[in-house]
């Protein structure tokens, strides 16, 4: 059949996370509450480690890049969520489906890079504490948040151009609360096969990968940290550790849950629970897991509220 005798669809339905709706409007309060933590949080974090020179090292400039990830992906995904909630025919353009998609595969590969790059800051500073200076200097550091974005904006170059190729003219009911690859995907009446195989190499690249890398860094790190005569700068290290390995076991069990299964078994209600916990909920974690767990965080954020409070 030509591409000429196609009907292509103008703009899609998103259904959402339930059909029921009188779960709608506390599904909203809900959502609501999550969103503000999270813009809160993040934006907090950021300004906490602006403010705090005792801040200015490089795990938390890798910890302020990742609040501005977490802040642009919950952006990104939740305020339309919001509004479909509370409307009766949840719609959204093909320009703006593909937009969206676009910022959130970009926000979501550079959050698993960065988490790749936090655990290396962390090895660093734990098993080679005399050279951290040095490997970890400003420039090191300015060029490695650089090679997280520029990895982000490649994977979702790749994903965006093969998604453009897809024709889009049965369906348009998309089963999910935004425009994601797998549901785009199930709607297409055109050959998805390329779409498939980049979609499975680059989410092995960013998520396989960054896991198995994260994983042999904290083995390194926990054999170092045993070493350690001092039972005050073993907890330390761990307590610091501890936060990471809690951020980095929900985002990318849950990403793997959606990304790492054959399409043909995957079932797109479980995704859709999946997906909450990697682009609405691990946001909002993030800040607190960091700061509730982090002393030099608490006592940042104490003179920071004297200065301005006192």
């Amino acid at each position: 059949m030509e591409d000429g005798n196609y009907t292509l669809v103008p703009e899609f339905i998103l259904i959402g996370l339930t059909d029921h709706a009188e779960l709608h409007l506390p599904l909203f309060f809900l959502f609501l509450g999550i969103y503000v933590v999270t813009v809160v949080g993040n934006l907090g974090m950021i300004i906490l480690i602006r403010l705090s020179s005792h801040l200015h090292n490089p795990m938390y400039y890798f910890l302020c890049s990742l609040s501005f990830i977490d802040f642009c992906q919950s952006t990104v995904i939740t305020p339309k969520m919001l509004v479909n909630f509370l409307s009766e025919k949840n719609t959204i353009s093909y320009p703006d489906c593909i937009t969206q998609f676009y910022f959130f595969a970009f926000f979501a590969i550079s959050e698993c890079q960065m988490l790749v790059v936090m655990a290396y800051d962390r090895y660093v500073a734990i098993c080679h504490p005399l050279l951290y200076s040095l490997m970890m200097s400003y420039q090191v550091c300015s060029w490695l948040v650089g090679g997280v974005y520029a990895l982000g904006l490649i994977g979702t170059t790749a994903h965006t151009g093969c998604l453009l190729r897809v024709l889009f003219c049965k369906e348009n009911a998309i089963n999910h609360y935004f425009c994601d690859l797998v549901p785009l995907l199930k709607l297409s009446c055109s050959n998805t096969y390329v779409n498939e195989v980049v979609a499975l190499a680059f989410s092995t690249f960013n998520i396989l990968f960054p896991t198995l890398t994260i994983i042999c860094s904290y083995v390194l790190i926990i054999v170092s940290i045993l070493k350690i005569k001092s039972t005050e700068g073993r907890s330390k290290a761990f307590s610091t550790c501890s936060s990471h390995i809690a951020a980095v076991g929900v985002f990318f069990g849950s990403s793997a849950f959606m990304y790492l299964q054959p399409s043909s078994v995957s079932s797109m209600d479980q995704g859709k629970v999946s997906s909450v916990f990697y682009t609405i909920i691990v946001p909002m974690l993030n800040p607190l897991i960091y700061s509730l767990r982090n002393n030099d965080v608490k006592t940042a954020l104490k003179k920071v509220i004297k200065r301005t409070f006192y």
